[in-house]
């Protein structure tokens, strides 16, 4: 059996190369020039240029064609294969894997795992465990179910302009939150696979110190988590989240994440996001 999975993942280059992952890059458009996410343009890069433009960003999913291509080179070995991808209420990757796999000369499951970034990197390292470890598409299914629904996403971000410009926030609600100073606490939603506002504060360190507060109305102090942050180029709200997780919570952390292009082309440089999981609620990986 065969992984494919997207560049929204986060999961690095050498990452995917040790799971034996296939990644299809997402598109990132500045100006007259596009790039390939985590391919030819880093994160650090990114954020750098994005600096310097008074530009929005756009971006893009990979193609059908991708896809098409992609799922015909591994069934060429393994015509078993699972495509594992970002939310489906955030992006229309997904929607492209179902079309190419549709037309496939393969067997292929489409996973709209409803969540992104490491949230969805938790559900392909846990299925290219579980192939490397000889389990069945049956037994990996169940297993990547219990993982999204342990999981949660939960992030805040400084500045509000490039969520209102991608449409993720109405411009009248984002504009009226960046002029009262207003920083949100927002949740990836494991219904729809959206974002939603779930907690206000009138400070970026107010929002990153309310991450664990509002896990606390879910859990109890001092709850195991299986936790990873993610940031956009800010180590500094990374350890101010782990921080203020470490003094309610007992925490096995994984190592923090920067964001890729393609989902920092909707946040901007400054995200801090927090994924995580009770340990008595994730399933044991292989």
């Amino acid at each position: 059996m065969k992984i494919v999975t997207d560049s929204g993942c986060d999961l690095t280059k050498e990452q995917c190369l040790e799971l034996g992952v296939t990644m299809l890059p997402l598109k990132v458009q500045l100006g007259e020039k596009t790039y390939l996410s985590g391919v030819d343009l880093t994160a650090e890069q990114f954020y750098d240029l994005l600096d310097q433009t008074e530009q929005m960003p756009l971006t893009s999913t990979p193609s059908v064609g991708d896809f098409a291509e992609a799922y015909r080179k591994l069934a060429e070995t393994d015509r078993e294969i699972l495509s594992i991808h970002i939310s489906s209420g955030l992006s229309g990757t997904s929607s492209a894997a179902q079309v190419a796999a549709s037309q496939a000369d393969a067997s292929v499951t489409v996973i709209d795992t409803l969540t992104l970034s490491t949230g969805t990197g938790w559900q392909v390292e846990a299925a290219a465990r579980a192939v490397n470890a000889g389990w069945g598409k049956e037994q990996i299914l169940g297993m990547l179910k219990q993982v999204q629904a342990a999981t949660n996403a939960y992030f805040t971000l400084p500045d509000l302009k490039y969520l209102i410009a991608g449409g993720r926030i109405s411009h009248l609600k984002g504009l009226l939150a960046s002029l009262l100073g207003i920083k949100p606490i927002i949740e990836v939603n494991k219904t729809d696979g959206k974002y939603y506002d779930i907690g206000k504060k009138r400070s970026f360190l107010k929002a990153v110190q309310g991450i664990p507060e509002l896990i606390l109305k879910k859990h109890s102090e001092g709850t195991a988590f299986r936790a990873q942050i993610v940031h956009a180029s800010n180590p500094e709200g990374a350890e101010m989240l782990r921080e203020a997780m470490n003094k309610v919570f007992r925490c096995e952390w994984l190592a923090n994440c920067g964001i890729g292009p393609a989902l920092g082309a909707h946040t901007g440089r400054g995200l801090v996001g927090l994924i995580h999981a009770p340990l008595a609620e994730y399933p044991q990986l292989p």
